[in-house]
């Protein structure tokens, strides 16, 4: 018996940022199945700039075609209130709130602007504040409300280039799970989803089928079944969904290592227990904080702890803020007592402390100041002492109230204070520890962030969001010795004190939470960067994400949510023996990339794991032979993407005596070749999402090459080179004249995989002369250079070639793969890079390239060529940013120079 279809008749949805995307395959979704529908989008760009209302009224008008009832927003989501009374007053009610709307402003941290700051932090954490709140009263009265809230894989493992981004998504979580504890009682669920619609790649080739798999089609059925009014117990959950599969995540908390809460307690004691602090062999699953008072009981039977290894600060300046009393006074005390020279920022007064450590004998100086004016706070700091080493992002304030009663100047202060000002103190010191390519940052969250907690939506957001922020941060400072972690403390403070009882507040003492902070900041921290612990009465444990084994459904059958419902049971279950723990963005992306080979009708890439015979029969595997036809409109077509100019007649007028092919062109007959094995099957964990085109030979073997021909391309599998972490594959393929069976080109491609490794197989690529050499330039200035500006249209241009994959022309696509407009395709560079050599030095026989990194049409390429004997041996580089996009390349000239333009 099929399952009773899910529908929403009778109930009314806002959906923001629907007028394209996710958003608008939401509205169509409930607009079919019986809900009306406020669509809102302001129609701005995806940087946030510009509004035009056609988005918005193109899928209400789609919506009302199909029989449907909706209706047009265009307001920003900044005015939350706005969307929701439109609902009110076109439909009367609002039953689910789907806070979709989004925009990327990616740029490396210290590139940022306080506006890539803002306006992320508006869009994404105002946003989603101001249209839940502007419903909470309406979802109360009438006992029954549904929200849906967008984390990202960037939010939840910190994603380089995005620490806006990643701390805006993280906010989401933390949100989220306060609405789910509030409004439980009132029927109100609430959810975060962590959709995946593709992930960054240096230039690689993705086949429709793969794209297939990456549309909102997969994402809509899971928020489909959580919304729905048959969902009475999921809430506060956070889940990862694309691609076919979906799981949950949650928090998982190791063991801990316990100290002796006493005057014996000291960062080398924890250090001491280090292993403890990590043990997850039996951890524990929270939903709030730790029973902080009976760990202080256990603490407290322990002996006397011992003193450890010693660390030291001789030399280091400190900046600690909000350290006029409690937890950043008593981190004042420790760092100064271990030779460190502090800076005391307070927004009160920080002259008592300074008095304290000095009479101490320590050396520190005050800054008083609010951590939103971080620049100012910094500039104190090198005023004082000239450098900063290390910062203890401490201040905070609370401002807890309902939701339902919570005001717009209380979310933004606590916003402001927490989240903004651990952005502006570290933003300030980063030129400073990127200079001195050295420094530690230890960030401030909590468990009301991690875990949400009542009457905190405002400060959970905040904390969670500082914990996305610091993941971030800590990808990009770690190739510079600037390490970043992230604690969550229990102390009884003056903040504390509005909701702890005294005699918690004086028990907690911040003494307790001290030590891990320093060891955290010192050079003898086993695991520098990072990481999140939770702190208190001598206890430290680090906490990490724990993600069900999920379920994977086949991706050549349409998902129904009805489908979801009956697997939901599976996709929550955490104890199957399945689960896993994912810490950053690639892992995060494993499940759903595995899920590319599950097809019903295939069953997948089947069972069995002797990959080296696979290897060997796919190796003798035979193509039947793939067929491409061209003629003088192909070759000019192609002499024209890879940068030929109207002045150019031998590449661009047929009627040219000298009319002629770029040998480079022999890569487009084969790319579309057929090949007569599966990746999937010779190598594990297979994805296309992890696979990197690495290296291409091409080698031309008639001459002249002829300008039409009818061809076919015979692809076969040459070798496959296990690396451990990852497998290489080498293609070949043979292209031939079909009409006289000569051969006319050869080509090997490369291709890199992540994850595809460990199979037994040979560990060093067979040494096959000039299909497998590398060419390192000469250690002297080239014989040439040639540079070429790529034009906006190139990648346009180029794909009419036959690589037709959404990630060059596409900027929605590409802006999910977290690139701001669509990148140039690697064999297009490839192609400019083979006509300079063909200019300077004529007609080649073969050329060898190994591609290095990305190029945006519009940038600048350069050439460098060294002839070394009758090699062309050359590399490329985008002039703009000083990198190589090709390396270690070399073309055979052909005997003669023929065929110089």
């Amino acid at each position: 018996m099929a399952p009773q279809e899910l529908r929403y008749d009778g109930q009314v949805v806002v959906v923001t940022g629907a007028g394209g995307g996710l958003g608008k395959a939401y509205s169509l979704y409930f607009g079919e199945r019986g809900a009306s529908v406020v669509v809102n989008d302001l129609g701005g760009s995806f940087k946030g700039s510009g509004s035009d209302s056609r988005a918005a009224d193109v899928v209400v008008e789609e919506i009302k075609s199909k029989g449907g009832k909706a209706v047009a927003n265009y307001d920003s989501v900044a005015d939350g209130e706005k969307i929701i009374d439109t609902a009110i007053k076109a439909f009367g009610r609002i039953d689910i709130l789907i806070n979709n709307a989004g925009i990327l402003r990616d740029v490396s941290f210290k590139n940022m602007k306080d506006a890539d700051w803002d306006l992320i932090m508006t869009v994404h954490v105002w946003g989603a504040y101001k249209c839940a709140r502007a419903a909470w009263p309406h979802f109360r009265k009438q006992k029954y409300g549904r929200v849906i809230n967008t984390a990202s894989a960037a939010g939840l493992f910190g994603s380089f280039g995005q620490t806006n981004y990643s701390a805006a998504k993280l906010a989401q979580v933390g949100f989220t799970e306060t609405l789910a504890k509030e409004g439980l009682k009132y029927n109100i669920l609430a959810n975060v989803i962590a959709p995946i619609a593709a992930s960054r790649m240096t230039e690689t080739v993705m086949p429709p089928d793969v794209l297939e798999n990456l549309k909102p089609d997969w994402v809509i059925p899971l928020v489909g079944v959580l919304v729905h009014s048959s969902n009475t117990t999921e809430t506060g959950g956070i889940f990862e969904v694309g691609g076919g599969h979906m799981a949950k995540l949650r928090w998982e908390r190791a063991k801990g290592g316990l100290c002796r809460a006493d005057s014996t307690f000291t960062p080398g004691s924890v250090l001491a227990k280090w292993k403890d602090v990590n043990d997850f062999s039996k951890p524990s699953y929270p939903t709030g904080v730790a029973n902080f008072m009976e760990l202080l009981e256990e603490a407290q039977k322990l002996p006397p702890n011992e003193p450890g290894e010693d660390i030291d600060f001789k030399g280091k300046v400190v900046l600690i803020t909000g350290a006029g009393g409690g937890l950043g006074r008593s981190y004042a005390l420790l760092f100064a007592k271990h030779g460190a020279k502090i800076v005391v920022n307070d927004l009160v007064n920080p002259d008592t402390v300074v008095k304290e450590i000095r009479d101490m004998g320590g050396e520190a100086a005050p800054s008083k100041a609010s951590a939103e004016e971080g620049d100012l706070v910094i500039k104190h700091t090198i005023d004082a002492f000239g450098r900063v080493d290390v910062i203890i992002n401490n201040a905070g304030i609370l401002r807890d109230k309902a939701f339902n009663n919570m005001d717009d100047k209380q979310f933004k202060q606590v916003m402001d204070v927490h989240l903004r000002g651990t952005y502006k103190i570290s933003h300030a010191a980063w030129p400073y520890m990127l200079k001195q390519k050295y420094g530690r940052i230890v960030n401030t969250t909590s468990t009301s962030g991690i875990y949400g907690n009542f009457g905190q939506a405002n400060y959970a957001a905040a904390k969670c969001g500082i914990l996305g922020f610091s993941r971030a941060l800590a990808r990009e400072g770690a190739k510079y010795n600037i390490y970043v972690n992230t604690i969550a403390p229990n102390a009884g403070t003056n903040m504390t004190r509005t909701i702890m009882p005294e005699e918690m507040v004086q028990a907690f003492k911040p003494d307790y939470v001290a030590p891990l902070v320093v060891l955290l900041s010192s050079d003898k921290c086993p695991d520098p960067t990072g990481r999140l612990y939770e702190v208190g009465s001598g206890w430290q444990a680090q906490t990490r994400w724990q993600r069900s084994g999920g379920h994977a459904f086949p991706i050549d059958v349409k998902l129904t949510p009805e489908a979801v419902a009956q697997q939901i049971e599976k996709i929550v279950n955490f104890d199957d023996g399945r689960a896993d723990h994912p810490t950053d963005p690639a892992e995060g992306l494993k499940s759903i990339l595995a899920n590319f080979e599950n097809k019903s009708k295939s069953g997948g890439s089947g069972g069995g794991e002797d990959w080296l015979a696979k290897i060997e029969e796919a190796k003798k595997a035979k193509a039947e032979g793939t067929p491409f036809d061209y003629d003088d409109k192909e070759v000019i077509l192609y002499n024209l993407g890879v940068g030929a100019k109207r002045t150019d007649l031998p590449l661009v007028f047929e009627g040219d005596d000298k009319f002629q092919v770029l040998p480079t062109f022999g890569v487009i007959p084969t790319f579309n070749a057929v090949a007569p094995f599966s990746i999937g099957d010779i190598v594990p964990n297979f994805s296309p999402m992890m696979l990197l085109h690495g290296e291409q030979y091409l080698e031309i073997r008639k001459f002249p090459i002829p300008t039409e021909a009818k061809t076919i391309s015979y692809p076969k599998l040459v070798e496959v080179v296990d690396k451990g972490k990852a497998g290489i594959v080498i293609n070949g393929s043979t292209t031939k004249d079909a009409t006289t069976g000569e051969d006319l080109f050869y080509n090997e491609s490369t291709v890199f995989i992540r994850g595809a490794g460990g199979f037994g197989g040979q560990k060093q690529p067979t040494d096959r002369g000039a299909l497998t050499r590398a060419y390192p330039p000469p250690k002297r200035a080239p014989d040439a250079v040639i540079t070429e500006k790529t034009t906006e249209e190139q990648a346009a241009l180029y794909r009419l070639s036959g690589d037709r994959n959404p990630l060059h022309i596409d900027p929605e696509f590409s802006k999910v793969g977290g690139f701001k407009v669509p990148i140039l395709h690697g064999l297009c560079f490839f192609g400019i890079s083979g006509k300079h050599v063909v200019q300077q030095y004529g007609m080649f026989k073969n050329i060898r390239v190994r591609f290095a990194g990305t190029v945006l049409p519009g940038q600048t390429l350069k050439t460098e060529m060294w002839k070394v004997g009758g090699t062309v041996v050359f590399q490329t580089t985008v002039v703009e940013t000083g990198k190589l996009c090709i390396a270690a390349a070399g073309a055979e000239l052909l005997e003669g120079g023929k065929g110089k333009l």
